[in-house]
């Protein structure tokens, strides 16, 4: 579990970094925002989404072999990956949610 989240936070530094390129550079700023960088963050957030749907499959399925009694499955195991599909919803809540803080904040800027 450590390992996954020391690579989760590692890759965050790394797309901050690149945010960081891109918003550094103003010469480039009307650039850099096109459909590429759209479709990216998309492409992007739809690869979390199935990351975060596919740890929550692995803990329901982890659990439907733990209550029907397989011995390949521990109980440990099955609690480990139940916690881990946990965060990574809670963490999508989160992200959704300063998302759209966020998107209020732009909206009742004045123009």
């Amino acid at each position: 579990m450590n390992i996954q989240a020391n690579a989760l936070y590692s890759e965050m530094q790394a797309i901050a970094q690149q945010a960081g390129g891109q918003v550094g550079n103003l010469g480039n700023v009307a650039e850099s925002v096109n459909n590429s960088s759209q479709s990216d963050f998309s492409g992007m957030l739809k690869n979390a989404i199935d990351g975060v749907n596919t740890t929550s499959k692995a803990a329901g399925a982890a659990k439907r072999a733990v209550d029907m009694g397989d011995r390949s499955v521990s109980m440990a195991e099955a609690m480990i990956v139940s916690q881990k599909a946990g965060i990574a919803f809670e963490a999508t809540v989160q992200v959704r949610n300063k998302m759209l803080e966020a998107y209020k904040d732009i909206m009742s800027m004045p123009v």
